[in-house]
């Protein structure tokens, strides 16, 4: 479980106006130049997108990381799995950063590499039928290396569903991890019955499955989960039905499987981006997303389109978070006086097997939504 602890910063960066973090960011950037890339998560804060030479999700801006040439620093505002990512995917002369190192991910951390081999003995052992392991890119380093070791690929939210096609193509069960709910979704959506599922949970004894459970299920589940996509629930769309039916519903398919029944569409955060851009003046949306995209998206399209979150509180991802200007700063002036501080490093191992498991999804997809209704 990666549990890493960020020593506190200067106290010199509390004192700092915005103004004057703004100016220290932006005058690094000018020095460094193209040597330097910012990657900018959607989750984030207006406060960092703003200094982001790339905005996107978590796959795609690792992606375009790796396309830098001249880049030498990358410094990821987005959670510790991604900053791995962008780590395994760039030259290894490319230094990757992390602003706050407390910046992780709940649902990342739901799965260890301990808990994967125990759970991986046990069915391997029990199933007659050869088991494939697929995990979302919302993942640790460590497990998309033993996906990739044992015939598994990674997979995004965009792509899910393509991912899953060729693990059923290369074996007759799938162990799903970290985020239950992708997999039940994108299951569901290509015609699987909820009957051929079943959680795994490491947490328990035996994952809380008897032998057989195991041995007739088609799709074993990690019991892992977004704990923003969580907060939605069926009761919001049913009150946004009520309150404006004119209005579409479109979440993530993190979300509870009950909840991407009752909306009109699923998709990744660059579906849910592209579908509002392209949806027609006028139209009314609730988006079961991170606050802080939604909100983007509120005031890219005031007076145009409406959209709101489909919860009425605020759905927030904390430890992307931390991720604030002061860190960003901080970070920048120690790299200005020839300190890396905060560098995500993959050991090289480790980074074979990940990049195994993410090139066998690039080489066997192309890019669509999970579920569309």
């Amino acid at each position: 479980m990666v549990m890493l602890y960020q020593p506190p910063i200067p106290a010199e960066y509390s004192r700092l106006s915005e103004p004057e973090l703004a100016d220290r960011i932006i005058a690094h950037k000018k020095t460094f130049g193209d040597r330097l890339v910012i990657l900018g998560h959607h989750y984030q804060q207006d406060d960092i997108i703003r200094f982001a030479d790339l905005t996107g999700d978590s796959l795609k801006l690792s992606q375009l990381a790796a396309e830098q040439k001249n880049a030498e620093f990358v410094v990821f505002c987005g959670v510790h799995f991604m900053a791995e990512s962008a780590d395994v995917l760039t030259d290894d002369n490319v230094a990757v950063l992390l602003p706050d190192l407390s910046a992780g991910c709940s649902m990342a951390d739901m799965a260890t590499l301990d808990q994967l081999e125990e759970a991986w003995a046990r069915i391997a052992n029990l199933a007659d039928a050869k088991v494939i392991p697929i995990t979302y890119v919302n993942s640790a380093a460590s497990i998309k290396g033993f996906c990739g070791q044992h015939d598994g690929a990674c997979c995004t939210s965009s792509n899910a569903r393509q991912i899953l096609e060729y693990a059923l193509s290369r074996g007759e069960k799938v162990i799903f991890l970290p985020d239950q709910h992708l997999g039940r979704n994108t299951a569901y959506a290509m015609g699987y019955p909820l009957e051929t599922m079943v959680v795994y949970d490491p947490a328990t004894e035996n994952g809380g499955l008897t032998d057989e459970q195991l041995r007739e299920a088609k799709f074993i589940l990690w019991n892992g989960y977004c704990s923003v996509h969580q907060l939605f629930t069926e009761q919001q769309c049913d009150e946004v039905r009520q309150s404006d039916p004119l209005c579409k519903i479109i979440v993530h398919p993190e979300c509870k499987w009950e909840v991407v029944q009752k909306a009109d569409q699923a998709g990744s955060t660059e579906r849910i981006v592209k579908v509002l851009d392209e949806a027609p003046e006028g139209s009314h949306w609730a988006v079961g997303t991170e606050i802080n995209l939604v909100n983007r998206m509120a005031n890219q399209y005031t007076g145009r389109k409406l959209v709101q979150s489909l919860a009425g509180l605020q759905c927030l991802c904390t430890t992307m978070y931390r991720i604030d200007p002061a860190h960003l700063a901080w970070c920048l002036d120690e790299l200005a006086a020839g300190r890396v501080v905060n560098r995500i490093m993959v050991d090289p191992e480790t980074k074979k097997n990940a990049r195994i498991a993410l090139r066998r999804m690039l080489d066997h997809v192309q890019s669509k939504p999970v579920a569309t209704k």
